[in-house]
């Protein structure tokens, strides 16, 4: 028996009604946008030496350095199996060191080196080469990073 099924009206302008039509999923949606974003960063953080996950680990510690592995893996929600190549390229480039907490020795404590502290002032030009990038206005971003923190929220209960 042949099932024939009528095709999908993908005339502009008209929603479709399929549930699974791919346009209109979140998920892929929330996939590209981060892909493209992160190609946007790759041109602007070379000139610095970093990838776009090295970027946020140093984001991280320019923030609040000393902290321990375990620390800040949560803050950027990656696993530790993933965090420590990058921690170990980060330290190979001069950035960091880490070493073991003196209050208790299971604990890894990363901190910057004068170097790494030095890249801080380079990082400065980052988020507005974005900016210009992306062609939007900071309220459109304020906009979107308040609605994927909102998701991010209802994703991690």
């Amino acid at each position: 028996m042949v099932v024939s099924v009528a095709p999908i009206d993908r005339t502009p302008g008209v929603r479709a009604e399929d549930p699974l039509a791919l346009d209109r999923q979140v998920c892929f949606a929330v996939v590209v946008a981060a892909r493209n974003i992160v190609s946007l960063y790759r041109p602007v953080l070379e000139p610095m030496g970093l990838t776009h996950p090295q970027y946020l680990v140093m984001l991280a510690l320019w923030e609040q350095a000393p902290l321990s592995v375990k620390s800040l893996s949560s803050l950027l929600q990656l696993d530790p199996g993933t965090l420590s190549p990058l921690l170990k390229r980060l330290e190979a480039a001069g950035l960091l060191t880490r070493h073991r907490n003196t209050h208790d020795e299971r604990l890894l404590s990363v901190e910057l080196t004068a170097k790494g502290l030095a890249l801080r002032e380079q990082a400065l030009k980052v988020p507005p080469a974005i900016v210009e990038r992306l062609g939007m206005s900071i309220d459109e971003l304020e906009t979107l990073h308040r609605a994927l923190t909102r998701v991010i929220a209802a994703s991690t209960t």
